[in-house]
């Protein structure tokens, strides 16, 4: 039996379970940012103005990621571009869209950019590992079918009503490895492994992208730019470069924040 995708209906007010985890992914992922404001030194209700303008941001850039490599999709009915509660925001999107109001908001305040990415990253980690939750509910982000029969069981598979069969749990693997990240970000951080200023947000970077580039391979839904998967080769780009910088960091002096 198919989950429900209505968590509850007021009056004509619909709560879909969607929008509802990705509320609490963002609500949780701000206060566990609130938590590691003074420990940056930064300004009282840094947070607070952060996400003011960071959570719209990355709201539009998730969608817009989305509809821009799914056009097809809205070609005839364009005003379905905005019914952002069918499914369909794109994590990258929504990344590159916070990181451009983050960016702003540093330049205007005057404050270290890669701190405030370093400040970010576990939260960014934990909103996505709540949030793909809402790919459940909705029936989507699933992967390939599995035949083999001990597979064919939660949470290494998700059965999908609308064709009868198994498929890989994919959106699961990517919330189980986000939670993961989170937790190894942390550790880290208070282990004092992070020596420079965005040593903490290349290495979210770096993990996130490795999972993604592995895991998008499985997905049937993914977004293509001709015969290649959008998402995968940017995490591909994403993994290699911040490989690449993290290497290199390693050889230059410590840096205060």
């Amino acid at each position: 039996m198919a989950p429900d995708p209505v968590f509850m209906t007021i009056g004509n007010l619909t709560i879909r379970w969607y929008g509802l985890l990705i509320a609490v992914g963002i609500g949780l992922a701000i206060g566990l940012a609130m938590a590691r404001e003074r420990r940056y030194g930064l300004p009282r209700d840094t947070v607070v103005d952060l996400a003011l303008c960071g959570v719209p941001s990355a709201i539009v850039g998730a969608r817009l990621y989305y509809v821009l490599f799914s056009w097809r999709t809205y070609a005839d009915d364009p005003i379905r571009a905005l019914y952002v509660w069918e499914g369909g925001l794109a994590i990258y999107g929504g990344i590159l869209g916070g990181l451009i109001a983050g960016l702003i908001y540093a330049k205007v305040k005057r404050l270290n950019f890669l701190t405030l990415c370093d400040l970010v990253a576990p939260c960014f980690a934990l909103g996505q590992a709540i949030g793909r939750w809402g790919n459940f509910f909705n029936q989507e982000a699933y992967g390939v079918a599995v035949t083999a029969g001990w597979m064919k069981r939660f949470p290494l598979a998700v059965f999908i009503e609308a064709d009868g069969q198994w498929h890989c749990a994919t959106f699961f693997y990517e919330s189980a490895w986000c939670f993961l990240v989170m937790l190894f970000l942390l550790w880290a951080e208070r282990r004092g492994w992070f020596k420079r200023p965005g040593d903490g947000f290349f290495t979210y970077v770096l993990l996130y992208a490795f999972e993604r580039m592995l895991v998008e391979g499985l997905r049937t839904d993914s977004l293509y730019l001709g015969p290649v998967r959008v998402s995968q080769a940017l995490s591909a780009c994403a993994f290699v470069t911040c490989a690449v910088i993290l290497s290199v960091r390693r050889h230059e002096k410590p840096a205060a924040r």
